[in-house]
């Protein structure tokens, strides 16, 4: 069943190691030896997607469950004249909330830098528009902790363009069961995919059909999971679900979501979801997200010839601040655990 500690204790691990999209290596090596500790072989893609296998009562059909470790970040766009740094993105923050975060600036030969990333109007002190200026990326920058004061000094420090800007993901987890942090989309997800594996193999499970379990690296930019090996038919992407005006799923929900910006998911399986949701009582919603793509889309768009689902636990304020409840968690483990095991 749903073992809530070694859950969170799990996410909480691995939502304090840095994994912005492109830069995911010590988030997957963390996986890896989790996975591998239980028992499972796994391998790596060229790309840096995490594969594992389960063998299944069908061996003629395998299933895919897929979800990302990447998450959302910065890079150094370029240096500025007064030894502060320039922003780009990495995937879609949500930039105004990120005035006043503290990061880590990670250069290519391996050195960590601290700073702050704030508006180029910080002070209500000094600046007229310092409550009132845009706090987009063009607005924000980073200040190193270090004692710098051109481009030159910064350069000497071995930052420079191009380098991983990552913030602090800020978790907690509180006696009530919320879980608040940054990067719960999709590090939520992830852990729950390794708690199912947990429940496989302490209580040698065998699922109805083969399965490859699929944690993907670049899924914030698009294509995390856009190839898929061939074998695969069916793919249950499990990511966040949104809550917001006119979504019914809120922070305690398995959310399954119906359509997204890419088109609608497989008709066939998300009935089948909500229906063994509705069976086994489980907290859920189906939901539609305009603005919204998935590792099973990425794998639509890739070409894959697969049936598709999305489902995941509802999270509030997505790409800024997030937050979600440890009975999101436990309903999307129990829909998942009937996928592998029931259909």
């Amino acid at each position: 069943m749903f073992q809530k500690e070694q859950t969170l204790n799990f996410l909480e691990e691995l939502l304090i190691i840095n994994s912005p999209t492109g830069y995911t290596k010590d988030a997957i090596d963390f996986l890896r030896e989790s996975i591998e500790e239980l028992g499972f072989k796994t391998t790596t893609t060229p790309k840096g997607n995490l594969m594992v296998k389960v063998e299944g009562q069908d061996s003629t059909i395998t299933r895919g469950l897929s979800a990302h470790v990447d998450t959302l970040g910065l890079m150094v766009r370029s240096i500025n004249a007064d030894g502060t740094l320039a922003l780009t993105k990495l995937g879609g923050p949500l930039t105004p909330t990120l005035d006043g975060e503290y990061c880590e600036i990670i250069t290519r030969d391996g050195q960590l830098y601290t700073g702050t990333i704030l508006s180029k109007s910080p002070s209500i002190h000094v600046f007229k528009d310092a409550a009132t200026k845009d706090r987009d990326i063009d607005s924000l920058m980073v200040k190193i902790d270090e004692r710098v004061e051109s481009k030159e000094d910064v350069q000497k420090l071995g930052i420079q363009n191009g380098d991983i800007i990552a913030y602090e993901p800020k978790v907690m987890i509180t006696e009530s069961g919320f879980i608040k942090s940054r990067f719960l989309d999709d590090k939520a997800s992830v852990s729950v995919l390794v708690s199912i594996l947990t429940w496989i193999k302490e209580n040698n499970v065998t699922p109805t059909t083969n399965l490859t379990f699929i944690f993907s690296t670049y899924e914030e930019v698009g294509h995390g999971a856009a190839w898929i090996p061939e074998n695969i038919t069916e793919l249950l992407a499990v990511d966040m679900g949104c809550i917001g005006d006119d979504l019914d799923c809120d922070e305690y929900d398995v959310s399954i979501c119906v359509k997204d910006s890419s088109g609608p998911y497989d008709y066939d399986l998300t009935t089948k979801l909500a229906n063994y949701a509705k069976q086994k009582e489980l907290n859920y919603a189906l939901d539609i997200y305009p603005m919204y793509g998935s590792d099973a889309s990425a794998a639509l768009g890739g070409g894959a010839n697969i049936r598709a689902a999305l489902i995941g636990p509802g999270v509030s304020s997505s790409h800024g601040m997030e937050r979600t409840h440890v009975d999101a968690l436990e309903n999307t483990f129990k829909l998942i655990q009937g996928y592998v095991s029931s259909f």
